[in-house]
């Protein structure tokens, strides 16, 4: 298994989902400088694109949940999303502008569209910033395509293929692709995927286990007896209890 420095650090790795979006309010840097005030030093986030292929920090197809604009990010060029601001009154955030104001953070993108894919690797590739990054989608031609462009030091986690052949490996002899981090919910369609087996395939194989996203600390508890590699939550400062409670408290 190849060495990736994204995942170079203590485990369980912690995750602030779309930054500390309790606090203030999600993707936005506020959000992200307050989970990195809390001590988080892994963030997952969003990126799509502008119609000019401008990478936006930003989880919807439309505007309107977090501006109260109509429209759709992919149709507006960043001069006018540029203007535009959150509910509370924050501004949109760029990628590249993330990775400048933050470089002791490790992000986790996922990318929304297939517009976003080369403005990421565009974005990263300037900031210098493979190695702090892990990228994931639930389209797997993204990812590859990411892949591609960001060569064999960016750490990735598969889509639904991926997760569905190690999940079989519990009872089949199934190929497992090689692959760094399997980030998965509990379950998919009442089906459960992190299982005792599921962690134990995948730790068999060189590969950690991160689950999303998870809010409430007795399956917080119940996921890191199982032994996952990682959680990320929406509630950053209950997951810090958590793991200061049990002793492993790394992230900061």
């Amino acid at each position: 298994m190849a060495h990736y420095a994204f995942l170079d650090h203590a485990r369980p790795l912690a995750f602030a989902h779309r930054g500390a979006s309790e606090e203030s309010e999600e993707n936005t840097l506020a959000a992200f400088r307050e989970a990195a005030h809390l001590g988080f030093r892994y963030i997952e986030t969003d990126v799509q694109a502008s119609l000019d292929g401008v990478p936006v920090i930003f989880h919807d197809d439309a505007l309107e949940r977090m501006t109260g604009e109509r429209g759709r990010i992919g149709d507006l060029p960043w001069r006018i999303l540029s203007r535009l601001r959150t509910r509370a009154g924050e501004p949109l955030l760029r990628l590249d502008e993330a990775l400048d104001a933050l470089p002791e953070i490790r992000f986790n993108i996922d990318a929304k569209s297939d517009a976003s894919v080369t403005p990421i690797a565009e974005a990263v590739q300037r900031a210098g910033a493979v190695e702090r990054i892990c990228v994931a989608s639930f389209d797997v031609h993204r990812t590859l395509r990411l892949r591609r462009l960001l060569g064999e030091k960016l750490c990735w986690s598969p889509s639904h293929r991926g997760v569905a052949r190690l999940w079989l490996a519990r009872w089949l002899p199934v190929r497992i692709p090689s692959f760094p981090v399997v980030q998965v919910p509990t379950h998919f369609h009442r089906i459960p995927i992190v299982t005792p087996r599921f962690v134990e395939a995948a730790h068999g194989r060189g590969i950690q286990v991160h689950v999303w996203t998870i809010d409430e600390p007795a399956e917080m508890e119940r996921l890191l007896d199982m032994g996952i590699d990682g959680l990320m939550t929406d509630r950053p400062r209950l997951l810090r209890d958590v793991l200061r409670r049990r002793g492993e408290w790394t992230a900061g």
